[in-house]
């Protein structure tokens, strides 16, 4: 994995805009609602290779596919994975959270602000998500999806510049969460099991010779969407997380992977957030060279304090947010390179790689980043990380 030897690299979460066509073939796919086959696979290699275009453009060092093959981050895996089966009933893993029950008239007004624009949304919005349980053995069947990924994205870096390039995968334990077990006898069992079969995908990606990102927002997240359960339960429910996602990752070296936890879209109050400083030691348990974390919201710019006090293992990498998906302003480029230097200052500048806080998608939840605002925090991105480069490094 490239360090920042003579500059503060600059990358992003994953998910980058996607166009509207592209947003329909991806419904119509994710719905089976009939499409062109051979069209969708011309629109998504087209769509990957503009992107990659885009973000060397834009002056970013590491960067992705901008997930254009997948309708979210997140929804892709059910058609990868065998053993779920649809069910008749709500998705399951909405439901009250802490800072939802806190905020009551908030969270009521702003389900009724996205209830009076969906209509506007219809044409850009994402699948509706479907409920699927895990009803039989968990066993992955994406290969081919997979390696369209991979030969996507090496032929779209083929003829840009930048540094390096990466691949988003999801952690066993959002499928977890998304996916209801009703076919393994214990937590560990299901777990093993997703853990097995996104091995699979994993091993693909860094095979194919991208750094392979672990998306996980649920260490962050699990906290907030379980209401009454103490700091120390939470943090048994992550170290048994962090194990299957260390199982899915083994044999794969720890150079070639990034790990990235966050608190989701969430463009809201977010008091009762999981503070950094709850589950950080647990975070860098996790077998990867690299950990992406917020750093650029309201609720946890201050957090950068803790690796004062934190040692960052040897060899490792921090990839702060420096710029936020929950803030519609874009920031000034003297405040990022602000924020990279707190970082700096406090794990060493090799160690830092200027990032966002989460994805910039367009998947239709309403409450996301316009592209036009999306892409000009990018831009204050790379001219922050160029200026503290230049007071990093001085002469």
């Amino acid at each position: 994995m490239k360090r920042s030897t003579d500059r503060i690299l600059t990358t992003h979460t994953g998910s980058l805009p996607r166009p509207a066509d592209l947003m329909t073939l991806l419904n119509a796919r994710e719905l089976d609602a009939g499409y062109d086959r051979a069209e969708f696979a011309r629109r998504v290699r087209g769509a990957i290779a503009d992107i990659a275009d885009r973000q060397a453009e834009c002056g970013l060092d590491v960067i992705g596919d901008g997930e254009h093959s997948k309708v979210n981050w997140m929804a892709y895996a059910r058609a990868r994975l065998d053993g779920l089966e649809e069910i008749d009933a709500p998705v399951s893993f909405r439901g009250e959270t802490r800072d939802s029950l806190a905020f009551s008239g908030a969270y009521d007004d702003m389900k009724l602000m996205l209830a009076a624009r969906s209509g506007e949304l219809v044409p850009k919005r994402a699948a509706r998500p479907k409920a699927f349980v895990c009803a039989g053995p968990i066993r992955y069947v994406g290969h081919d999806d997979v390696r369209a990924d991979v030969e996507n994205l090496r032929a779209a870096v083929g003829g840009v510049k930048c540094e390096e390039a990466f691949m988003t995968a999801i952690s066993p334990s959002n499928l977890e969460l998304y996916y209801e077990n009703r076919y393994y006898g214990s937590d560990e069992e299901y777990l093993t099991a997703l853990a097995d079969a996104m091995h699979e995908e994993y091993k693909a990606i860094v095979d194919g010779g991208f750094v392979l990102q672990i998306d996980d927002p649920r260490m962050a997240t699990h906290y907030n969407r379980t209401p009454g359960a103490t700091v120390e339960e939470c943090r048994e429910f992550i170290a048994l997380r962090v194990e299957a996602v260390n199982h899915a990752l083994r044999g794969i070296p720890a150079e070639k992977v990034r790990f990235h936890t966050c608190y989701s879209v969430n463009i809201a109050p977010r008091v009762h957030d999981f503070e950094l400083r709850h589950f950080v030691d647990l975070m860098l348990k996790i077998d990867a060279a690299a950990y992406v974390i917020e750093g650029a919201n309201p609720r946890h710019e201050h957090e950068w304090e803790i690796w004062r006090d934190t040692k960052l293992p040897d060899g490792k990498l921090l990839i702060p947010g420096v710029v936020s998906h929950c803030v519609h302003l874009v920031e000034h480029p003297e405040l990022v390179a602000q924020r990279i230097e707190r970082f700096a200052g406090v794990v060493g500048r090799e160690n830092v790689i200027a990032g966002t806080d989460c994805g910039f998608g367009t998947s239709g939840a309403g409450d996301e980043v316009h592209p036009e605002i999306a892409w000009a925090k990018l831009d204050a991105l790379v001219a922050g990380a160029r200026l503290a480069s230049k007071r990093l490094w001085p002469g």
